[in-house]
Formats: C-alpha cells, structure tokens, sequence
C-alpha cells in the first residue's frame, strides 16, 4: 500500500485535475481575452490533452463563475461591466483587508522575506514591462500573505473573486503598462514589519481600489 501511495505522489495530480489547473492559470492571467470563445476541440489541441478532461475543466470552471455558458452550448471568458466591477469591489473590499488584518499577528522574520522576495521579483517585471511575469507574481504575493491569514474560507472566496477580474486585469496592464499599475506592496510590508492589522487593511483596501478603478476606467 505504502508503495502505490508513493508511486501515486511520484505521478503527481491525475490528468483531469492537470488540465483544469493549466486552464484556471489561463484564465487567471489573461492568456484568453474577455469574450473570447472557448471550445473544447481549441483546448484540446491547446493543452494536448483529451477531450474528457478538458469537458470536465469547463464544467468546473462555469461553475466558478471563471468561464460563462451561453446558448447553443458556447462557452466564453466573461465580460466585466460596470456592474459587475463594483460588485467585485464590494466583495474584495470586504475581504481583503480583512485577510490582511489577520495575517498581521502571524507574520515573523521567515514569511516578511519571502514575502520581500516576491515583491522583489515583482518590481523587476514591472521595471522590464513584463506583463506575463508582473501578473503571476502580483497573484504569487496576495496568495502568500493570505495564507498567513489562517481563514481557508475567505481565502477561497478571495480566489473565486481573483479568477473573475484576472482576464481584464490582463487587458489594463497592456493599455496601461506595468509601471503605471498601483502598487501599495511596500506600505503593507512595512505595515506587516510593525505588526500593525489596521495599517495592513489598509494599504490591502488602497491596492484593492487602485486596481478596481484601472479595470473601470478601461471599459
């Protein structure tokens, strides 16, 4: 049993769960436009990978809301609208801050360098125009600093919100370009450095509203 359990680590995650976190990471970056249609046999070919699997993506990825059903069986990225971007700054207004808030008491010498580190790398894509590399490490550093919050809940819900706004994110940045993007990274670590939850929220809600009103301003 011990031998098939570690054969099965070995192999890592089976293929339909492979599929729909390359599909989810494709999502959440903006690799697919808002709009833009999505077809099984595209991804198929896309992914290399079956059609089983990548129908099984789909399905879940609708509904998490990262992907949206139409008639006649057509799937697309979804649209923002004016609506829609304030129901998501609503919703992460009221989260985020409060994630950063908690993750505050349970930052130490370790996770303020990793966290450091991220930004680092972070600052170095927005200094090189690297929209790809800015997106997946903005992603990397609110991940990392919402797990120290220790709220698996809110951080799912977080999550779901990200996969939402992720394809016109992606859109902004090519407008806008990384250095005009707001960055809020080194007052929160500095915040997280004093311990301080209430200068944390803070800088999290500022970060927040700065980058909800870039995708508003871009419709």
């Amino acid at each position: 049993m011990n031998n098939e359990a570690d054969k099965e680590r070995r192999a890592g995650p089976p293929v339909h769960e492979q599929v729909y976190r390359r599909l989810r990471e494709m999502v959440l970056f903006g690799e697919m436009e808002p709009g833009q249609p999505v077809t099984i046999q595209g991804l198929v070919e896309t992914l290399g990978a079956g059609m089983t699997p990548v129908r099984e993506a789909l399905r879940r990825l609708t509904a998490e809301g990262a992907l949206a059903a139409q008639g006649n069986r057509r799937i697309v990225v979804p649209m923002l609208d004016h609506g829609l971007i304030d129901e998501l700054t609503i919703a992460r207004v009221a989260l985020e801050p409060l994630l950063a808030a908690r993750a505050a008491p349970n930052v130490d010498a370790g996770t303020l360098a990793l966290l450091a580190e991220t930004d680092e790398r972070l600052d170095r894509a927005i200094a090189r125009g690297d929209i790809a590399l800015y997106l997946r490490e903005n992603h990397v550093f609110h991940a990392q600093l919402h797990g120290l919050a220790q709220a698996p809940i809110m951080g799912a819900l977080v999550d779901s919100l990200w996969l939402r706004f992720g394809p016109s994110l992606r859109v902004v940045c090519g407008q806008v370009g990384t250095r005009n993007l707001p960055d809020r990274h080194k007052d929160l670590l500095a915040a997280l450095a004093a311990r301080n939850a209430m200068a944390a929220a803070e800088a999290v809600r500022l970060d927040v509203l700065q980058g909800m009103d870039l995708i508003r301003a871009s419709l």
